[in-house]
C-alpha cells in the first residue's frame, strides 16, 4: 500500500489521538528522533560497516527502522501543526535553487 504524505500524518494523528498522552513536548520529540536515527545508523554501521552484529542481537531490517523515523517524524510534523509535503516542497525548492550546478550532471542520452 502506498500512501501520501497527508494520509501518513492522518494515520500516526488517528493513532496518537487515541491516548490522553497525545503528542510529546517538541524537546522530547527531538530526543526521540535522535533516538531513532541512532537505532538507524547502527543497523546500516552492522549491513554495510565495519561493525558486526553481536550473537545477542537481533536481527533488524533497515526498513524497520526507517519506518520507525518516519514515524516519529510525521509525530513531531503533526506536533507543531506542519504539513510534511509542504516543508519538503520548500525544502526542495530552495536545494534545487542553490544547488542546481553544485554537482556533474550525469550526462542525458539523446
Amino acid at each position: 500500500m502506498s500512501a501520501t504524505t497527508k494520509e501518513m500524518q492522518e494515520r500516526v494523528d488517528r493513532y496518537i489521538s487515541q491516548f490522553k498522552e497525545g503528542y510529546f513536548s517538541p524537546l522530547s520529540m527531538q530526543a526521540r528522533l535522535s533516538e531513532e536515527v541512532g537505532e538507524l545508523a547502527r543497523e546500516i554501521n552492522h549491513v554495510y560497516g565495519e561493525k558486526p552484529k553481536k550473537s545477542s542481537e537481533p536481527e533488524k531490517a533497515l526498513e524497520e527502522e526507517l519506518g520507525d523515523v518516519l514515524f516519529v517524524l510525521m509525530s513531531f510534523a503533526n506536533s507543531l501543526d506542519i504539513d510534511v509535503s509542504e516543508a519538503f516542497d520548500k525544502s526542495m525548492s530552495k536545494i534545487e535553487t542553490r544547488d542546481k550546478n553544485r554537482w556533474t550532471k550525469k550526462e542525458s542520452e539523446s
